[in-house]
């Protein structure tokens, strides 16, 4: 082959793989167009995946554990009452768990995270004592009645920890909040119970929240269906909430299918893209009694 011959074939191939980049590159959707990926979704009949985050130190030597989910239904809710289907242990952490998780949320006019980010990002902790060694565990086991069971251990290891309530590195800091005024401020994922609260059956409640941030100009607030057989609609279920001069109040309503007692969970972000980053957000839980 002559040096000719051989830059020409050098040339074409270079062409050859210049042009299937290019067609490649056409064909790549873009990120904040695309869906999570779809070879784990159905609109129902999937399973629940519980997700250990991380975990914290406390100040008193303590950790907290952080659990997540993932529901992996586009369509379909899913309840799994505590007990044998839905449980943690050792028991003494048992209980603080969600019984009702929410399917794979789709896009909304206010939070595009939810294109990105579909699941539910530590909804609770559990805390443990400052001798929990390396080799102990907080399992979560959640089983649907027609499907196995899924296990997820919690350690206090330190490939997993994570800042809170602040990222010092990234500068973001968790939204603190209060559920009326005068009522006790809280920051950070291991949350706070606020009052309980009484409803009736198909009649909206509304709930209120106080945020604060010294710095940001915008904190997105989400309102979960948490415990409790029936349904809780919320309107709206997010929010991106302006702050005015570091405060700001917002409020949502909730509307109970079936009398029980339920559970909400409420969680503020600096900005929805910080979930991605594990930092930094709070958790607010409020009980309700719902009546015919």
């Amino acid at each position: 082959m002559t040096i000719g011959g051989g830059l020409k074939r050098l040339g074409a191939l270079v062409l050859a793989l210049a042009c299937t980049a290019s067609m490649l590159h056409a064909q790549r959707i873009p990120f904040e167009k695309r869906v999570f990926n779809e070879q784990v979704l159905r609109p129902s009949e999937q399973p629940v995946v519980p997700i250990y985050e991380g975990y914290f130190e406390n100040d008193d030597g303590t950790y907290d554990i952080c659990f997540g989910y993932f529901n992996l239904n586009l369509d379909e809710s899913v309840n799994v009452p505590l007990g044998e289907n839905n449980f943690i242990e050792p028991a003494q952490y048992d209980g603080r768990q969600p019984t009702h998780f929410t399917p794979v949320p789709g896009m909304t006019p206010v939070s595009p995270f939810t294109s990105r980010f579909r699941r539910i990002w530590c909804a609770f902790t559990v805390t443990v004592p400052a001798d929990f060694g390396p080799d102990d565990a907080v399992n979560w086991t959640i089983q649907r009645e027609d499907g196995p069971p899924v296990t997820t251990p919690g350690k206090v290891n330190i490939a997993y920890v994570l800042e809170e309530p602040a990222s010092n590195g990234r500068g973001n800091l968790a939204p603190i909040l209060r559920f009326s005024d005068g009522s006790d401020a809280f920051q950070g994922r291991r949350g706070m119970e606020g009052p309980s609260l009484r409803a009736r059956v198909g009649e909206p409640l509304e709930l209120d929240l106080r945020v604060e941030h010294p710095f940001e100009e915008e904190v997105w607030v989400g309102w979960t269906h948490y415990q409790g057989a029936g349904s809780a609609t919320f309107s709206p279920a997010e929010q991106v909430v302006e702050m005015n001069d570091m405060r700001a109040v917002t409020s949502t309503t909730v509307t109970f299918s079936e009398p029980g007692e339920y559970q909400v969970l409420v969680q503020a972000i600096n900005e929805w893209p910080a979930f991605e980053f594990h930092c930094c957000w709070t958790n607010g839980y409020l009980n309700v009694t719902v009546s015919d």
